[in-house]
């Protein structure tokens, strides 16, 4: 049968190399289809013989606790990750980086903000190995706990070696030792013990205790995690480990605050930007059995898109500074121009630059390494060749400069460039060209129809040339909308979108008029715009009283006869710091005093104003109370009673004390007006009576010229009492 079977081969052989070649062939044929229609077919390879392992079809089945997948039960039940390689197909088309495209030439002072928020990524991609968690060493912190394997070997006088596992008690047991608890020993407690125990019955041996397979623990993650739910895990598994099975933090769950609680206190707080930025796991804890990871809610966000290393959106912890983000970000590329930085954030209802300047000679206490806010997005701009650019501004989608071919780029090239018009963008626009002339610059000014253009009318798309400024206008006084917001007794209080031209009497009509417990004396109005011109107002004074007093005292200071003298100057030095200071604090309100009166006398009344944005309007109920405050003996407030005045109610605070100034007595009426007090006839419920401190005992504030008036501008303006000490 043999020799059959020889002599059938040789006779063949030619016949099955035909056979082998086209198999070969075919083979090949499958992988190229394979390839083109995007079909993977991957081998997993083992960790330690980098062998192929068959996997079948349908590998996975759901957990009944999680609901994730798991290795179904003919499977070993061994703790593991998944390896599913990502196909080239699910990989993220990545975009040249900025120090890519400025090495290319294709830089310019756009500055993509296509950024995603950082860190997440992490956890949305697959593992990396198929290595069981458990393959690793354990530390002598470890925890024994029921379900532990543990192995003993002794040696010498007495050999054995020995493999238990701790029961649900707590127990093992051991020859000779017999029963004994081990659950809540550390490894090394547990081998100290052991050697303790075999001491008692045995000498000269030797002996090594090492851990078998390890137990499961059973952990929650909780919060706004990618995967809540509950999770059976390696008692070896850490935290972050944790965090991987339920696919981190969602979108709207925090990175950099995450509980670990225990036993129902917080145990540690995780801030993953430590791991992700700084390699940091030292905070990364290992889990206990009923742990709960809680994920909070996301904090504050800025963004920082352009020549940075790591364009992203950030969290922000704390205070955050504008140097702190671009560190966070790793810092400026070579590409960075340093000479533009933009700031842009949500202010007022409305996307505003809040900031547009230089970086150069940004430390950290200089005025330009502000705070950020949530929302903020930080644009680090490229250096650029400008000599072909031109200006873009007005309503198109990202103002800036734009890499102009003179004569052949055409005003709709550009637009285009910038992001197109903005819905509200007018038909017309207009250029402003500058050409260089012996007698010196010429200007001119194109007016374009921007509706022409698009239809390829070379009259109105015309070619730039270097350095053109193309405005876009918007519509006729465009305005989205604008808000104010009434407060206090009206029946329907809230924020409201106004008309142009409307005024308050609209706004109390369109809230529901006033309650019953309505007090109009009081009526507070604020408007933005007063606000920020009396803020300047309170700066400019606060700026001239440090200017004189600090002058005044470098003069005292150097013209002291002693030592002693000195000192008392110094000391008036530092009480002239931390006045200033105080008064930096100051803060104006922006009130508008107003005669407010029921809605068909308001009508008639020169007090019914032309809404602004940013308004608004308070109606308090009646505090039927009179506040004394300043030089008196007890500053509280008393209940009013109509027809007693000023003096009434200073008795009633006990009186003057002996720094009282009684001269400079004034009021503050309710509705933000101040009155001296010898013109006001009877005090209102709301008032304010103000007593202030004389300032002739205070002897570096002597010379100081208009100090009182000033002082009192102030405390008017700002609505507070100026108190000195």
């Amino acid at each position: 049968m043999l020799n059959i079977a020889n002599l059938f081969l040789r006779r063949n052989a030619s016949t099955f190399l035909w056979l082998g070649n086209v198999l070969s062939c075919c083979l090949i044929l499958f992988a190229n289809i394979a390839s083109a229609e995007q079909i993977k077919v991957t081998p997993v390879t083992s960790m330690q013989s980098g062998q192929p392992v068959q996997q079948s079809p349908a590998q996975l089945v759901p957990s009944v606790q999680t609901g994730q997948p798991t290795q179904p039960q003919t499977e070993p039940a061994v703790h593991a990750e998944r390896v599913v390689p990502a196909a080239p197909s699910e990989l993220p088309i990545e975009r040249a980086s900025e120090i890519e495209l400025f090495v290319s030439g294709k830089a310019t002072n756009a500055v993509s903000t296509n950024i995603r928020q950082f860190g997440y990524d992490l956890f949305r991609q697959p593992p990396s190995t198929f290595a069981p968690v458990d393959k690793v060493p354990v530390g002598p912190d470890y925890v024994i706990g029921p379900g532990d394997e543990i192995k003993v070997t002794v040696w010498g006088k007495v050999e054995g070696q020995w493999s238990v596992v701790v029961d649900r008690d707590g127990n093992i047991a051991l020859p000779k030792i017999g029963i004994m608890g081990v659950t809540g020993l550390t490894f090394q407690e547990l081998k100290e013990t052991l050697y303790k125990e075999f001491s008692k019955y045995f000498g000269a041996f030797e002996m090594n205790v090492s851990m078998g397979s390890l137990r499961s623990i059973r952990v929650y993650i909780v919060g706004n995690a990618a995967r809540p739910g509950a999770y059976t895990v390696s008692a070896l598994s850490t935290l972050i480990n944790a965090l991987f099975e339920a696919g981190g933090p969602s979108k709207v769950g925090t990175m950099r605050a995450i509980e670990l609680k225990r036993n129902g206190k917080t145990v540690m707080v995780f801030d993953m930007y430590d791991f992700l930025l700084r390699g940091d796991k030292t905070k990364d804890m290992r889990l206990m059995p009923e742990d709960v990871i809680f994920i909070p809610s996301v904090g504050p966000f800025a963004g920082i898109a352009g020549n940075v290393k790591v364009p992203a959106i950030y969290e922000l912890k704390g205070n955050t500074k504008l140097l702190d983000l671009i560190r966070t970000a790793g810092g400026l590329t070579s590409a960075a121009f340093s000479g533009r930085v933009q700031v842009q954030r949500i202010q007022d209802h409305r996307f505003i630059t809040l900031f547009e300047g230089d970086m150069v000679g940004i430390g950290e206490e200089h005025e330009k390494n502000f705070a950020l806010a949530d929302g903020d997005i930080v644009k680090i701009y490229s250096v650029v060749d400008t000599k072909n650019t031109a200006l873009v501004s007005g309503a198109v989608a990202n103002p800036g400069e734009y890499g102009v071919v003179p004569g052949t780029t055409k005003v709709m090239d550009v637009i285009s460039l910038a992001g197109g018009l903005l819905y509200y963008a007018s038909d017309k626009a207009e250029i402003t060209r500058v050409r260089v002339s012996q007698s010196g610059p010429d200007t001119e000014t194109l007016t374009l129809d921007l509706k022409a253009a698009a239809n390829g009318d070379l009259r109105h798309n015309v070619p730039l040339e270097v350095n053109d400024y193309i405005l876009v206008h918007t519509v006729p006084e465009w305005r989205l909308y604008q808000t104010v917001t009434v407060t206090g007794e009206v029946r329907f209080p809230g924020t409201y979108a106004i008309k142009k031209g409307e005024r308050l009497s609209s706004l109390i009509e369109r809230s529901g008029g006033f309650t019953d417990k309505a007090y109009l004396t009081g009526a507070e109005f604020k408007r933005e715009k007063i606000r920020r011109l009396q803020q300047e107002r309170i700066d400019e004074m606060v700026e001239r009283l440090d200017r004189e007093l600090m002058s005044a005292g470098a003069a005292e200071v150097s013209t002291a006869s002693t030592s002693d003298e000195a000192k008392i100057f110094q000391m008036e030095s530092e009480h002239k710091e931390r006045f200033i200071a105080g008064l930096k604090e100051v803060k104006a309100k922006g009130k508008v005093t107003i005669e407010m009166s029921p809605l068909e006398g308001l009508r008639k009344s020169p007090y019914d104003i032309e809404l602004e944005e940013g308004d608004s309007l308070h109606i308090p109920m009646n505090p039927r109370t009179v506040q004394v405050v300043g030089s008196v003996y007890s500053q509280t407030a008393f209940i009013h009673v109509e027809g007693n005045g000023v003096k009434h109610y200073i008795k009633l605070a006990g009186g003057y004390t002996a720094n009282a100034d009684k001269g400079n007595v004034y009021v503050l009426k309710a509705n933000g007006m101040a009155l001296k007090a010898s013109d006001v006839e009877g005090i209102e419920s709301a008032d304010t009576i103000v007593v202030p401190e004389r300032l002739e005992r205070i002897a570096w504030m002597r010379n100081t010229k208009d100090i009182t008036q000033i002082l009192f501008q102030i405390a008017v303006t700002a609505g507070v009492l100026i108190v000195l000490f």
